[in-house]
């Protein structure tokens, strides 16, 4: 069955991979793919869609009408491929030599096709325990269709006993990741002739300043690392994105913009570096700004605030996934997932899933088939166990 589920994976992808759902535009076309084939199972099926219309997550379940059950859970939105060096059509499945290539292959759309072929093969009548599907939109910017979709659970009372999110792990159970924290600072100043500095307030000047504050508490981060921290590097990181603003040489910089970001291995370590940047903003930069022009401002923008995967010593979804996968062990990674969302509503939680890492977010982005053949035969062996 599972050579089967995986030539069905296969077929699917190569539909997922021709919706072009980067995150700046909308995912609904892929949504309701997706939504369509598993109503037609008879699974009951949820359609959330943002404020704007444009984007929206889709949740389903197939078997009893219970509580708990098994979630399936994976993002519909791909990075861009703008200014990447493609040798194949990004947005049409293409195999060479066992490799499967195409925007998203790899992050995350094999998990996604695998867990459809899954919901096309198994009898739903035959489930004694729910299994849950959920796709969601903007996990590349900062989780935000899982976040409305958890809090949407929430109220209708929906929790999961066990969550596997198929981020590409090699198929390796992991247990743990740190949070992602994301945010824009933008920097209002005034304008004025470069001649004459001191009758400006230059917003760029303050932006580096502020950047270099952060720098500062990034060193302070290593001094702060949790005794036994499993992750790698140990401690929180703090990384700049984006640095924008001015329109020429001679020209005082009126607006300015920092992107930045922090992967807190603690949530204390992210209120130590709000409330010092906080306060350094309100102490130090505002006041000398404002001296000149005192409309002056420091805004912080949270483009999107993760919790991360807290490693937990009983742990129902590692325990599952070891049995299904014969794995012996459970590791922590660096980057971010929608996993803490899932573990917050409740939920035992793991990250399991095929392809690397390693391949995401590149040019010729590919997923190995037989890493698929692996997620497919961990997927068959979850269908039986939930229907004895």
């Amino acid at each position: 069955m599972s050579a089967a589920l995986t030539a069905r994976s296969v077929e699917i992808l190569r539909d997922l991979i021709a919706f072009p759902t980067i995150s700046t535009d909308s995912n609904l076309a892929m949504i309701d793919y997706l939504a369509e084939r598993l109503t037609a199972r008879g699974a009951l099926v949820l359609i959330t869609r943002d404020e704007t219309g444009e984007k929206a997550n889709v949740f389903a379940t197939l078997g009893p009408d219970v509580k708990g059950g098994v979630l399936l859970s994976g993002h519909s939105d791909v990075v861009p491929v703008t200014d990447q060096d493609w040798t194949t059509d990004p947005f049409a499945l293409t195999e060479a030599d066992g490799l499967l290539y195409g925007r998203g292959t790899c992050d995350m759309k094999g998990f996604i096709a695998a867990a459809m072929a899954l919901a096309e093969s198994i009898d739903p009548a035959a489930l004694k325990r729910p299994l849950h599907f959920a796709f969601t939109h903007d996990e590349e910017t900062g989780c935000l269709g899982a976040g409305h979709l958890v809090k949407d659970l929430e109220a209708r009372g929906i929790v999961p006993d066990i969550a596997i999110i198929g981020e590409p792990t090699e198929m390796k159970i992991i247990e743990g990741h740190k949070g992602c924290y994301e945010y824009t600072t933008r920097f209002t100043g005034l304008e004025g002739h470069g001649s004459a500095p001191d009758l400006g307030v230059n917003a760029a000047e303050y932006a580096v300043r502020y950047v270099s504050r952060l720098m500062a508490l990034r060193e302070g981060l290593v001094a702060r690392t949790p005794k036994g921290s499993r992750f790698d590097p140990p401690y929180t990181t703090i990384n700049i994105g984006r640095i924008s603003g001015g329109v020429a040489h001679n020209v005082i910089v009126g607006k300015a913009e920092v992107d930045w970001e922090m992967r807190p291995v603690q949530v204390s370590d992210a209120d130590f570096v709000k409330s010092e940047i906080g306060r350094y903003c309100e102490e130090e930069l505002l006041p000398a700004m404002r001296r000149v022009h005192p409309s002056a401002s420091i805004h912080t923008t949270a483009i999107g605030e993760v919790a991360g995967l807290e490693p937990m010593e009983h742990n129902a979804a590692r325990e599952l996934v070891a049995e299904l996968t014969g794995a012996n062990s459970a590791e922590t990674v660096p980057f971010g997932t929608e996993a803490g969302l899932f573990q917050a509503l409740g939920s035992h939680v793991v990250v399991c899933g095929p392809g690397s890492i390693r391949q995401a977010h590149k040019p010729d982005e590919y997923l190995a088939r037989e890493q698929l053949v692996l997620c497919c035969d961990m997927l068959v062996k979850l269908g039986e166990r939930l229907s004895r």
